[in-house]
């Protein structure tokens, strides 16, 4: 990790080219989706803060928005593992100066990849140097492969690294991907471990029909992305609240003992009482604990949210430091 992680220099969210800023053209540029920032795109990411640091100029990071597959197939957007606004966060925790952020219109898409290379790479940014990954592709049609760029670089006068997939410890590529089939399957461990950090999500505490409550486990309700697909069912969590991290136990499902509804987070956090309403809340997933169940009566139910709530305590009394970004981002000393 980059000592930049304890420093406090300004971070540039860009969307607009024109206003790109003076200072941070020349720098050192790595390109690519980049969706949940795992440790597979950290080693092309590394090697642009190194080589920046070397150089003496900007580490930046390109990125678009929405992310191309939703684009291209509006009726299947991409579960996004790390919003913009998410992505910025990591981003600027790793040391990086700013993250441009180009709009993927249809006249971006359209931009053929000898365009993207002179207007945006050369002119606009004025790069020394591009990081992508063996499999970014640009312009029209996917017609600049990495071949294509670094040919581009050799006539534009700027280098290109080329990286290659990055593997986890069983040998396999590590990928947004296979991120998203992990939290498919509740299955967090493998999730955190691609991740190098716990997998999180941020949303307005809503109200709701406040059953928890007459429960006697107050919850505040949290609307996930309508295309989530983490698995249904009973996690273990930590909740930021107000800058300080609290445990908790989250349902995210359908409530079958009730309405069988829309699918709702409900997040109850221990040994805390005030009013969350309006509050934006980040809840941060640290184990999978059990599916959903449909309850015969009530009695039932609150009997197994007692089970529930000693396995989540449980599991966060023991959990383990992924990373320093896993500190960094998590706040890992609970109060």
């Amino acid at each position: 990790m980059n000592d930049a992680l304890a420093t406090s220099k300004p971070f540039h969210h860009i969307t607009d080219l024109n206003a790109f800023p003076q200072g941070l053209k020349g720098g050192v540029v790595a390109i690519g989706n980049f969706d949940g920032v795992h440790r597979g795109h950290r080693s092309v990411l590394q090697m642009a803060l190194d080589e920046a640091a070397r150089r003496g100029v900007p580490a930046l990071v390109m990125t678009f928005e929405p992310h191309p597959r939703t684009f291209f197939k509006p009726s299947a957007p991409v579960f996004r593992l790390t919003p913009s606004h998410a992505k910025a966060e990591i981003l600027k925790s790793l040391g990086f100066d700013g993250m441009i952020e180009l709009p993927f219109t249809q006249e971006f898409a359209s931009m053929s990849a000898d365009a993207f290379v002179s207007d945006i790479l050369v002119d606009a940014l004025g790069i020394s140097e591009s990081i992508t990954g063996y499999d970014f592709h640009f312009g029209k049609a996917r017609q600049g492969t990495p071949e294509f760029l670094r040919s581009a670089g050799e006539a534009n006068g700027f280098s290109v690294r080329i990286v290659s997939a990055q593997e986890d410890e069983g040998g396999e590529a590590i990928s947004s991907s296979r991120v998203r089939a992990a939290l498919a399957e509740g299955d967090l461990a493998l999730a955190n471990g691609l991740l190098g950090y716990r997998y999180f999500a941020e949303a307005v505490v809503q109200h709701g029909a406040k059953r928890g409550r007459e429960l006697g486990y107050p919850t505040a309700n949290l609307p996930l992305a309508e295309n989530s697909e983490l698995k249904q069912g009973i996690y273990a969590v930590q909740v930021k609240i107000d800058g300080k991290i609290h445990p908790g136990v989250a349902s995210f499902g359908r409530r079958p003992t009730f309405d069988d509804g829309a699918p709702l987070c409900e997040v109850h956090v221990f040994d805390f009482s005030g009013d969350l309403y309006g509050q934006t809340l980040t809840v941060y997933f640290i184990g999978f604990i059990r599916s959903e169940m449909k309850f015969d009566g009530v009695d039932a139910l609150i009997a197994q949210m007692h089970k529930d709530s000693a396995e989540a305590r449980a599991m966060i009394e023991s959990m383990r430091t992924l990373s320093d970004l896993d500190t960094t981002l998590h706040f890992q000393d609970t109060p």
